[in-house]
């Protein structure tokens, strides 16, 4: 994982975590027979958004195609084993399926609901909407005064082990011929309609037939770097780990509070809270500083208010990780870019960004190889809309 072999690649890969291994892997699955390069500044991946966030996929999505696309998700973890071969080495994985639950605390945001529940469900998900006292029957631990309405979805929707999806993706790649590299890029050199080299912080320069942007919250620097403006920035999102005292009985579904803040299941007694509070500006790239005092301004009295018994609970641990926000429309930057077309985006998840890998990366190697997508047609996330002004707005962000 050092200094590159090769001098020039068939494709060059900024960004190693799990969307450049779904890329790489996929490109190795349909057979892609030229030189692959992946780079990272990072081969530990551990301030990656893939390391940092909460590891959990869902179907409740306010467009069709994010829904297939997660479906799709849901289909390559729990069948990993089987898209690897048979490896007997990768794990059959599962999803807990406590599923989310959405909580609505005016009409407006229950029709939101209803309309959001119609696209998925006619899409194939299971979404359920729930009326405050099917909520209280289900799960008798909330306080609902607030509440109008719930949406929930307990098929193909909960936590994974995204670590292992990712874990395998990279390693099988490397097995089959991708090499990976330890190198920050710095620069990326365009002649005409093309990009033809990258740099590294070491000053090799990199040729290279196609280069892939995916750099997660270091997206919009990277793209910057072509001469390129990409909407994507990092945005800080806070992870807390608390100890119940009284374990709720059955589990608790990833819970999105009308506040914002998020709270699901971790298993053993443990609870996993999410979210960030008042403005939410862009940060810098290494910028992981954790406002302690939010958890008990914030986050703590949230969630005594909604689950009483959450009165009495410890925090364990806490970290900071990055969103890579797409500011124009909080979906996907898919494809290539219409001038400079050797130069291909897999950008700007908005935080949903594991469970899309699996169809993202596939898409991404589909229009590689064949010149277009094969399985889901992905072209409404091309970066064209960026320049005609015309957003697809994924209105489902936690």
């Amino acid at each position: 994982m050092g200094t590159p072999a090769r001098d020039s690649y068939d494709v060059v890969i900024v960004g190693g975590a799990i969307m450049g291994s779904a890329v790489a892997w996929f490109l190795t699955d349909l057979g892609f027979d030229g030189r692959i390069l992946v780079v990272d500044r990072d081969m530990s991946f551990e301030k990656t958004a893939t390391a940092t966030s909460t590891s959990c996929i869902r179907q409740q999505f306010s467009t069709e195609l994010n829904v297939r696309i997660s479906q799709f998700g849901a289909e390559f973890v729990t069948h990993l084993r089987e898209y690897m071969g048979g490896d007997a080495r990768v794990p059959q994985l599962g999803i807990r399926n406590f599923g989310y639950l959405y909580l609505a605390d005016s009409d407006t945001f229950a029709d939101d609901l209803r309309a959001r529940a119609a696209v998925q469900q006619a899409a194939g998900a299971a979404t359920r909407l729930l009326s405050r006292d099917q909520i209280a029957r289900l799960y008798p631990f909330y306080a609902l005064d607030d509440i109008v309405l719930g949406s929930i979805n307990t098929r193909d929707e909960g936590y994974f082990d995204s670590m292992a999806v990712f874990e395998w993706l990279r390693r099988q790649a490397q097995e089959r011929g991708v090499e990976y590299a330890e190198a920050e890029v710095i620069g990326i050199e365009v002649a005409g309609a093309r990009v033809q080299s990258v740099a590294l912080g070491d000053g090799t320069r990199i040729a290279c037939g196609q280069v892939i942007n995916a750099a997660g919250p270091r997206a919009g620097h990277v793209a910057r770097m072509a001469g390129i403006d990409l909407p994507v920035e990092p945005r800080k999102r806070y992870s807390w780990v608390f100890k119940a005292e009284q374990p709720l009985d059955r589990d608790l579904p990833l819970t999105i509070d009308p506040s914002g803040l998020h709270v699901r299941e971790n298993g053993g007694g443990t609870y996993q809270a999410g979210g960030h509070f008042g403005d939410d500006p862009a940060v810098a790239f290494d910028d992981f500083e954790m406002d302690h005092g939010l958890w008990e301004t914030e986050v703590w009295p949230i969630l005594a208010a909604r689950i009483p018994q959450f009165e009495a609970i410890r925090l364990t641990h806490s970290w900071v990780g990055h969103y890579e926000m797409n500011t124009f429309d909080h979906n996907a930057v898919l494809g290539p870019h219409p001038d400079l077309v050797n130069c291909l985006f897999i950008n700007g998840f908005s935080g949903h960004g594991l469970q899309q890998a699996p169809a993202m990366g596939r898409g991404l190697a589909e229009w590689i190889c064949h010149g277009g997508y094969q399985s889901l047609d992905l072209t409404e996330f091309h970066f064209d809309r960026l320049l005609s002004g015309a957003p697809k707005v994924e209105k489902a962000v936690i």
